[in-house]
């Protein structure tokens, strides 16, 4: 009997290191498919999605998932991405409900005139439309409109930039546009937060959670200040992700001449257009400030701007900074 048992636990143990090895290798893929991604290397991007998959049996993380059908679609492999996507708005464990995202995600626009599009868009609008069943609807409503527009002028950027040039008359009339819809929403935002304060996703899920704080992170210094200490409460009672607030925490630190907290703020050199890490509170902790927050490493994040990461050099750039603005 023993001596079975002795078997039993071993074949578990084995099974957990199989597993927790598989996990680690699963994860070191995706962040290599992400790298390959911001590096515009899709179809590399899309292979290596896959086989972070194969290490989990054809598993995978949402969100991950959603990311590989971003890449296949770059890459202009349509199958594979209306695969993943359709798995993600099928399958009843997942359902995926992000309308407003994907309807303004332009890494999927080669999807949008094949007819298994509009399908699967009535599927994310249904699974979208059972979840918040319950909830304010008119509120939902206003603030689906809200995020569209704070989204969909953003995602184009990198576009108008790529074709016309980051101080092209193109960029500057797009981030006019930008400013002015803004301006429009948060006017709706702040009407809402003064009125019923800041909600929760029990109350307006969890995209129009996100989107109160969206238009309060792009507006000016003096509402940012306004409302910071409602969103701190916010976040106390569980209605907010102290991972948004950092962001927002932030910024208004860099507002008012003082240093970051958290590295959530990426600056870009006039000169050069190379991305930084603006100046931070204690650069060889942030990541454990980080972790407090639901923030992952600061290596990760700053990847996107192909950025990496060096304590020393940031210490360097963070002094010229100051040195300059004095």
């Amino acid at each position: 009997m023993n001596k079975l048992i002795l078997t039993i636990l071993i074949g578990i143990l084995s099974l957990n290191i199989s597993y927790s090895q598989d996990q680690e290798k699963y994860g070191e893929s995706v962040r290599e498919a992400s790298a390959l991604y911001d590096s515009k290397d899709y179809m590399a991007s899309s292979l290596k999605y896959k086989e972070a998959f194969d290490h989990l049996g054809g598993k995978a993380y949402p969100n991950d998932r959603y990311n590989a059908a971003c890449s296949y679609a770059l890459a202009e492999d349509v199958e594979n991405a209306f695969y993943h996507l359709y798995y993600l708005a099928e399958n009843p464990n997942i359902k995926y409900r992000n309308y407003n995202h994907i309807t303004v995600d332009t890494d999927l626009k080669i999807l949008y005139k094949d007819e298994r599009w509009d399908k699967l868009l009535t599927i994310v609008k249904a699974n979208k439309d059972d979840y918040e069943k319950d909830f304010d609807q008119e509120l939902v409503r206003t603030l689906d409109t809200i995020y569209q527009l704070d989204q969909s002028y953003r995602m184009q950027i990198d576009a108008i930039e790529e074709e016309y040039g980051r101080e092209s008359e193109e960029m500057k009339a797009h981030w006019q546009v930008i400013n002015e819809t803004d301006s429009i929403n948060l006017i709706k935002v702040t009407n809402i937060l003064d009125e019923k304060g800041w909600l929760g996703a029990n109350v307006i899920g969890g995209q129009g959670n996100t989107t109160l704080f969206l238009v309060i992170q792009h507006a000016d210094m003096e509402t940012q200040i306004k409302y910071l200490p409602m969103m701190r409460e916010a976040v106390a009672a569980g209605n907010a992700r102290g991972s948004s607030l950092a962001l927002l925490e932030d910024r208004v630190a860099l507002r008012q001449g003082n240093r970051q907290i958290y590295g959530s703020q990426i600056g870009r050199d006039k000169e050069s257009g190379e991305y930084y890490v603006s100046p931070l509170v204690d650069p060889e902790n942030v990541n454990e400030r980080r972790a407090e927050v639901g923030l992952g490493p600061i290596e990760d994040y700053v990847g996107r701007w192909d950025v990496i990461w060096d304590v020393e050099k940031h210490k360097v750039r963070t002094a010229k900074i100051e040195a300059e603005e004095k």
